[in-house]
């Protein structure tokens, strides 16, 4: 059972149903609204339709860019996972 949380995201307010923590979604919509503020205050648009989309393309890239990173941490650890694993099973075969 989802519970309503109210919201504010660019002078819109906003009644959703959500599983998550009202704190939370209150955090996701300030989040939102601070990212269309700031593309408005930018491009000088206060078409809402305009902000959303621009806002939404700013936080995918973030995502992306994230994701990116992360994917190359990985890679990275995965890497150094399997020099020291080379180098465990040298020391091994050296002391059979």
């Amino acid at each position: 059972m989802g519970a309503d949380v109210r919201v504010e995201i660019f002078g819109q307010s906003y009644s959703i149903r959500s599983e998550l923590e009202e704190k939370y979604v209150q955090e996701l919509a300030a989040y939102i609204d601070g990212k269309m503020r700031a593309i408005a205050a930018a491009t000088t648009t206060v078409d809402t339709q305009r902000a959303a989309v621009l806002a939404a393309l700013a936080i995918a890239d973030e995502l992306h860019t994230l994701r990116q990173e992360r994917e190359g941490r990985e890679e990275i650890l995965r890497e150094q996972a399997e020099r020291c694993l080379t180098l465990v099973e040298r020391a091994l075969k050296q002391t059979a």
